[in-house]
């Protein structure tokens, strides 16, 4: 079943031409179901790629999912344009009236502060509290799921010395989790973060338990099955140029950064990069659309009540 975005919205275009089955207003009004609201709060500084990204996973689903594009009222963003932002996206307080059966939280480029210093996370730490009664169930991503774990779980994060970088191979510590069916024993996922979340500050907290870690990165995958939650530090989600855009942006600003870790063929920052990760992408998304809806009530203002 197709996705369910605005007809004008820039990723559209882009799922139609990769065969993301897309589907409009008309259409959907069309089908005796009912879809799955799916929010997306969308704290990365390229809103349309990690939008576009996200849409990407969702819309592989059999099932109709409608997603609604939701920005933190405290904060405005400085690399999209005002244009995109008030087409295509609503304030919390525009939404924290509605339910919904899925909602995600994104990473953002801050995680080097400490979470009391992000100017709007006051707002924030007021949505982690609302996703408790108005959503179903909650994926947070990279430096949301940190803040999550931490708001929620009291987990620290800490710094590293040098940034985890690169595409790390992972273990599958629970093949019985319905997120991780169909999830090979190792696989790759990128990472690219500074700072990292440990198993013994995340073993304190009773109602976590973690789903995949690395050798290399430490935790990726964390699941609280009362809240319904999971917790992904890392960027299953990422393009397959995504680490090299990163890359190529520090270089040319003159940072110092090692090219990503496992990432270009043969280690040549020439070659053309090679996703080795979207099938697990695709099984994590999938697997957590496939337990909202197993899940959820069909009267969707049934939810948390």
């Amino acid at each position: 079943m197709p996705i369910k975005i605005p007809d004008t919205l820039p990723a559209r275009e882009t799922l139609i031409g990769e065969g993301v089955a897309v589907m409009s207003d008309s259409d959907a009004i069309r089908q005796d179901i009912r879809p799955l609201h799916i929010g997306l709060l969308n704290l990365m500084p390229n809103k349309i790629r990690t939008e576009t990204q996200i849409a990407r996973l969702i819309g592989a689903s059999p099932l109709q999912i409608e997603m609604t594009l939701v920005m933190v009222g405290g904060h405005t963003p400085k690399n999209t344009s005002q244009d995109h932002l008030i087409s295509f996206y609503q304030n919390w307080e525009a939404v924290k009236h509605r339910k919904f059966d899925g909602f995600i939280i994104t990473g953002a480029p801050i995680e080097t502060l400490p979470f009391e210093d992000v100017t709007y996370w006051n707002e924030l730490t007021e949505i982690f509290e609302w996703t408790r009664t108005h959503v179903h169930s909650s994926f947070f991503i990279c430096w949301g799921a940190m803040a999550a774990a931490y708001h929620f779980h009291g987990v620290p994060k800490h710094t590293l010395g040098e940034k985890a970088f690169g595409v790390f191979r992972h273990r599958n510590l629970d093949p019985t989790s319905p997120y991780l069916s169909g999830f090979s024993d190792d696989f790759q996922i990128p990472v690219s973060r500074w700072t990292e979340m440990r198993a013994a500050d995340i073993a304190k907290a009773p109602d976590l338990n973690i789903l995949m870690d690395s050798d290399f990165t430490g935790p990726c995958l964390l699941s609280d099955r009362k809240a319904r939650s999971l917790y992904c530090f890392n960027h299953i989600e990422y393009d397959s140029t995504s680490l090299k855009e990163e890359y190529d942006r520090d270089v040319a600003a003159g940072k110092p950064i090692k090219p990503p870790h496992g990432y270009f063929p043969g280690d040549d920052v020439t070659a053309e990069p090679q996703n080795r990760w979207r099938s697990h992408a695709h099984l994590l998304f999938g697997n957590w659309i496939n337990q909202v809806y197993q899940t959820v009530p069909y009267d969707i203002e049934a939810i948390r009540t």
